[in-house]
């Protein structure tokens, strides 16, 4: 589909990709749209220590978190994404349910400081040991260091909302990532998900980010929906935008059929 033999232009030069050549390709599947990044690097190296590091650079963590919760609502992607999701749960949740929610991958934390504010119970879980300590101790909600699907819901509790924003794109499985949320789900509750929208980005420019080399998967409508149907969801939204930051995305609500 598309062969990538240099870095695009403004993804980050990562620590594992120095002294090898740079060769990437873009496969898409003719019947669903959706799109896999294939690579002679392995996940667990793409994401190993250096990741954090190289992609916040010397600031770290905390300045960009800084960074991006300083900006305009108008300019903020998270901004946007807030608001539409307590819309959804105004909807679809039942009237008086608590407000509990499992942001997965959380990462800067910007999610779960803006929802935080908006009134939910916040638990945050990431993988690098720098994001958890500051979903704790800068965004200040319940952080849990651990990759996800070694976690069990009998440790965490159950939850009216678990999301994944921009996350199942980085992962090898995403169904069985997916799939895992079921658990953390209570009665009534729901997934919330978001991922780059791949049949937008590529008839765009398939130099954009959407495709980076940290994206494993970049999805279609279609593929979205075949994601939530396999992992055992039935989707009761699937939409496009475009957001303030110019990245093409799919947001899904989904609710859990057994």
């Amino acid at each position: 589909m598309h062969v990538y033999t240099t870095r695009p232009v403004g993804e980050t030069e990562f620590t594992f990709t120095l002294g090898r050549p740079y060769h990437r390709e873009l496969l898409r599947c003719p019947r669903c749209g959706h799109f896999r990044s294939v690579t002679e690097i392995e996940p667990g190296v793409l994401y190993g220590g250096e990741y954090v590091s190289d992609t916040y650079g010397d600031g770290g963590i905390r300045a960009a978190f800084v960074k991006i919760t300083s900006l305009d609502s108008r300019r903020s992607d998270n901004a946007g994404r807030v608001r539409r999701i307590n819309e959804l749960a105004e909807a679809h949740l039942a009237a008086g349910a608590a407000r509990r929610l499992l942001d997965v991958g959380t990462g800067l934390g910007v999610f779960p400081h803006a929802m935080k504010t908006a009134g939910w119970s916040c638990t945050a879980i990431d993988p690098d040991p720098r994001a958890a300590r500051h979903a704790g101790e800068m965004v200040g909600v319940e952080a849990v260091c651990c990759d996800f699907l070694d976690v069990a819901a009998e440790a965490i509790g159950r939850f009216e909302l678990v999301t994944f924003n921009k996350v199942l794109e980085h992962v090898a499985d995403p169904v069985a990532m997916l799939d895992h949320a079921r658990r953390f789900i209570g009665t009534g509750g729901l997934a919330y998900v978001e991922v780059p929208d791949g049949t937008e980005a590529f008839a765009d420019d398939p130099g954009r980010e959407e495709f980076f080399i940290d994206h494993l998967h970049v999805f279609s409508v279609s593929s979205t929906r075949h994601l939530a149907e396999r992992a055992g969801f039935r989707p009761l939204l699937i939409e496009r935008l475009r957001e303030p930051s110019q990245k093409y995305t799919i947001r899904a609500l989904l609710l859990p059929t057994a």
